[in-house]
This record gives structure tokens, C-alpha cells and sequence, in this order.
């Protein structure tokens, strides 16, 4: 999926085009998915490619919703980030390269030790 930045502007929300498309952060605590645990599949929302499931969601008290896996498949693309003055992980969405967050291997209490910190703003909840 290709889109010039003018038309994503178009597409997307002044929010969701900081985060997704300008690699932006929402301030922790304050999105929609962070303390939102029903069932269904979580989409990147600005192509509605399925990334997550609600299965593989968890409560890891950082502020942003946080899942221990992507859906299976190349779903997610991850990078280094050595923005801020530290090594990171960024995840994009595969289908349109959107910021969706970072991963961190910080997550000993779930089955694969990762923790996916995803912006809310980055994602679209499609009830199981």
C-alpha cells in the first residue's frame, strides 16, 4: 500500500498522522487500548492490516497497550531505532510502514518475553 505523506494527511487524523506516520508517541496512560482488555483482533489503523490479537494482550502497567506477540506471519517489520540516544526495536506495520511503537525482550511473565508497546492512536479494535 502506497500513499504520498499529502494523502495520509488526508486519511488520517492529526493524531494518528504524528504517531503512525512522523513516528510519534502518545503520552503513556492516555490511549483508548491501555486498560482495555475484550476480545478481538487489533488492526493497524491506517490500512487495517490485522496485528495483534486480544489473546496476546497484557496489562504490563506502561502505558500503552502491550501484547507479547504479533499475528502470526510478517505482520509487523522491526527495525533499529537509535533515536533519543539509546538502542531500541521499532515495529511498522508490513503492509503500509506505520509507526505502531517498539518492542523491548523485558517481559519474562509471558510466553515469549516480549512486550510489543503499541500507541493506542496506532491501532483500530475490531470486536471478537
Amino acid at each position: 500500500m502506497s500513499h504520498t505523506e499529502e494523502e495520509w494527511k488526508k486519511i488520517l487524523t492529526p493524531e494518528q498522522y504524528a504517531v503512525l506516520r512522523e513516528k510519534g508517541t502518545e503520552r503513556p496512560f492516555s490511549g483508548k487500548y491501555d486498560e482495555f482488555f475484550q476480545p478481538g483482533i487489533y488492526s493497524c489503523a491506517a490500512c487495517g492490516a490485522e496485528l495483534f490479537s486480544a489473546e496476546t494482550k497484557f496489562n504490563s502497567g506502561c502505558g500503552w497497550p502491550a501484547f507479547y506477540a504479533a499475528k502470526a506471519g510478517d505482520r509487523v517489520k522491526l527495525l533499529p531505532d537509535h533515536s533519543l540516544g539509546r538502542s531500541r526495536t521499532e515495529v511498522l506495520c508490513s503492509a503500509c510502514g506505520s509507526h505502531l511503537g517498539h518492542v523491548f525482550n523485558d517481559a519474562p511473565q509471558t510466553p515469549t518475553g516480549q512486550r510489543y508497546c503499541i500507541n493506542s492512536v496506532s491501532l483500530k479494535f475490531t470486536p471478537a
